[in-house]
């Protein structure tokens, strides 16, 4: 009698472990990601919680968008 539902090849247990691991994994995953603010769009094109403007200055400074002087300039204007 084959009554132990989804078998997969002797390896039942393991394989319904595993999506369950999956399932805890992805709904963490989520959890973090909407409770960071990364996900949530802003409806009044407001920037999320937890990004400083001196954080920002960094990120355009290392994507090449404004030069050391006009990273020096903003940067004293934040203190």
């Amino acid at each position: 009698m084959m009554g132990f539902g989804y078998s997969w090849g002797g390896l039942g247990g393991i394989g319904s472990l595993g999506i369950l691991a999956l399932l805890v994994i992805g709904v963490l995953y989520l959890g973090r990601a909407y409770g960071s603010g990364r996900c949530v769009p802003c409806a009044d094109g407001a920037r999320p919680q937890g990004e400083t403007a001196l954080r920002i200055l960094r990120e355009r400074y290392a994507r090449g968008e404004i030069d050391r002087e006009e990273f020096d300039r903003r940067r004293e204007g934040l203190a």
